[in-house]
C-alpha cells in the first residue's frame, strides 16, 4: 500500500505561517487554514469577475461569515500581491462608468460607497476631468433622448430630460444650458 503524503502549505505557528493564532477555542491550525483558503478562494472567485475596492472585498467576506483575522490576513495577502489596489479599482471604475455615460457627481458618489479614501477620489476625478467635456456630452445625450419623446407635450419633455441628465450625475449647470437649447 502507497503511503501518501500531504505537504502542509499552512503554517501558523512558523515565520512565513498564514499568520493567525493557533487557538484550539477557534477548531485549531487545521480550521484556520481551511477558512483562510476559503476566503482566498473566495476572493478570486469576486475578483475574477471585476476588479473590487478593498472595502468591498471585506464586505462580502463578513457576509460569508469570515471572522476578522482571517479577513485582514486574506486582504494583507491580496494587497501584498497585488491583487487589490485601490487606486487602480478609481481609475478602471471611473473609465468604465465615463463610457456609460454618466456624469462625475454620480462617480464620485459610487466611489465614497465603495469605500475608497477621498483623497484617491479627488485625484482620479481630476485626471479624468482633463480628457472630459461634460457639456458636448450633456447636449449629445439630451438631443437622443427628447427625440424619444416627441409625443410627450414639450414642457413635460423637458422635465424628463432634467430628471433623466440629473439621475445620470451630470451638474446643474451643465444640465440646464443643455435642456435650454433642446
Amino acid at each position: 500500500m502507497k503511503k501518501l503524503y500531504v505537504k502542509n502549505l499552512a503554517k501558523p505557528n512558523k515565520p512565513g505561517g498564514n499568520g493567525l493564532p493557533s487557538d484550539p477555542a477557534y477548531g485549531g491550525a487545521d480550521r484556520q487554514s481551511h477558512d483562510l483558503q476559503a476566503a482566498k478562494e473566495y476572493s478570486f472567485l469576486l475578483l475574477k469577475f471585476r476588479l473590487r475596492s478593498e472595502k468591498e472585498l471585506a464586505s462580502r467576506l463578513r457576509q460569508k461569515k469570515f471572522s476578522e483575522a482571517i479577513i485582514q490576513v486574506t486582504l494583507n495577502f491580496l494587497k501584498d500581491k497585488q491583487f487589490i489596489d485601490d487606486q487602480i479599482f478609481a481609475q478602471g471604475w471611473v473609465a468604465f462608468r465615463l463610457k456609460r455615460p454618466f456624469g462625475l457627481r454620480r462617480i464620485k458618489q459610487e466611489l465614497v460607497q465603495k469605500g475608497l479614501d477621498k483623497e484617491i477620489i479627488e485625484v482620479t476625478l481630476a485626471q479624468a476631468k482633463e480628457d472630459y467635456d461634460e457639456g458636448a456630452i450633456v447636449r449629445q445625450l439630451a438631443e437622443q433622448r427628447f427625440c424619444r419623446l416627441k409625443g410627450v407635450e414639450p414642457l413635460k419633455a423637458k422635465a424628463r430630460l432634467y430628471a433623466y441628465l440629473m439621475r445620470r450625475g451630470f451638474s446643474l449647470d451643465t444640465v440646464r444650458n443643455a435642456v435650454g437649447e433642446v
